[in-house]
């Protein structure tokens, strides 16, 4: 049986990704410090082992006890305005862990490695959507951070062999369609899952960060994919590595503005949304939608679930069936 790490396996789109990896037929060990993640979100059938990534040495003898054919890594601090305010911690947690999974990873003889990287490495790029051509430009010192490790990856391929894939994405939603797995940060931050606890009367509103952006009804347009297709992506690349390192965009090529969220929200669950406009958000560019041409013509990947409505769906039928998420942080 073909076993593979993930780290970062508690976490939203992590815990995602060893539920498909379970059901195609591979043995998964799961590390994970819990920082963000959930003990719960682990899908019974993946090995736990509760590990900081700043222990080298633990996560070298990790390696040492397992024989992996390939690390999934998405174990990261990943909020861009908290980047913004600490670019330091960013750069050296981000950096630091992933070189001690790099190089135990290399050590041990594992020859694939997926990461989990950002569309934050493209900033406010000059045209949408972005494509493989799109110059990179850190917009955060957390989109630097992971490019960083892409660049760490380079290097580990060319000097070791170790194969990567790099995968860019922007706003993973939506929930596993058993629903027994979910969205579940403490704090949220991301505008689905609020705009549900709005609905749900968990949020007295919820606040639409500028109303004035060139855009056909003046808020952000984003592009917003569903994390089963994200965790499709993961693994269909693992074959990609036999032979090449790649780097790919992920996304629907679809961009949906904030009001439009909020009117699926109410379309999907039947309730009203109070909305507030403040002002804008310092560095929130007014489009960003990531074209995946790449990855759809040399793989053959193209998104399932992709709908507006159907991503929103499995998100509030999750949110719904567990109003307190995996019930083991404050209450949102």
């Amino acid at each position: 049986m073909r076993t593979v790490l993930v780290t970062g396996g508690a976490g939203f789109v992590g815990s995602h990704c060893v539920a498909s990896l379970l059901e195609r037929g591979f043995a998964v060990v799961v590390a994970d410090n819990l920082s963000t993640g959930h003990r719960a979100a682990v899908p019974a059938g993946a090995a736990f082992v509760h590990l900081d990534l700043n222990d080298r040495a633990g996560v070298a003898a990790l390696f040492q006890r397992h024989r992996f054919e390939a690390v999934l890594h998405f174990a990261a601090k990943s909020l861009v305005g908290e980047s913004m305010q600490n670019p330091f911690l960013y750069l050296r947690e981000n950096y630091v862990t992933s070189l001690n999974v790099i190089e135990a990873a290399v050590a041990a003889g594992v020859r694939k490695m997926v990461v989990s990287s950002t569309a934050n490495l493209f900033g406010t790029p000059e045209r949408m959507p972005i494509d493989a051509e799109t110059a990179i430009d850190p917009g955060s010192p957390y989109g630097e951070s992971k490019y960083l490790v892409e660049r760490a990856l380079l290097w580990a391929d060319r000097c070791a062999g170790l194969k990567s894939a790099c995968l860019r994405y922007f706003n993973a939603a939506g929930c596993h369609p058993d629903g027994l797995l979910g969205e579940d940060h403490h704090p949220e931050t991301h505008l689905i899952p609020l705009v549900l606890d709005a609905a749900a009367g968990r949020r007295s509103h919820i606040e639409v960060y500028g109303d004035d952006y060139p855009t056909p009804d003046g808020t952000c347009v984003r592009d917003y994919i569903h994390v089963m297709d994200l965790a499709d992506a993961h693994i269909r690349v693992l074959d990609a590595l036999e032979t090449r390192s790649v780097r790919y965009n992920l996304g629907t090529g679809t961009g949906y503005s904030v009001r439009e969220v909020i009117a699926a929200v109410e379309r999907v669950t039947g309730k009203t949304v109070p909305v507030k406009v403040g002002p804008r958000r310092p560095g929130d560019p007014a489009i960003l939608v990531a074209s995946s041409d790449r990855i759809r013509e040399e793989l053959g990947w193209s998104p399932r679930f992709d709908t507006l409505d159907g991503i929103i769906a499995s998100a509030w039928a999750w949110r719904a069936a567990h109003p307190d998420g995996y019930g083991d942080g404050p209450a949102r």
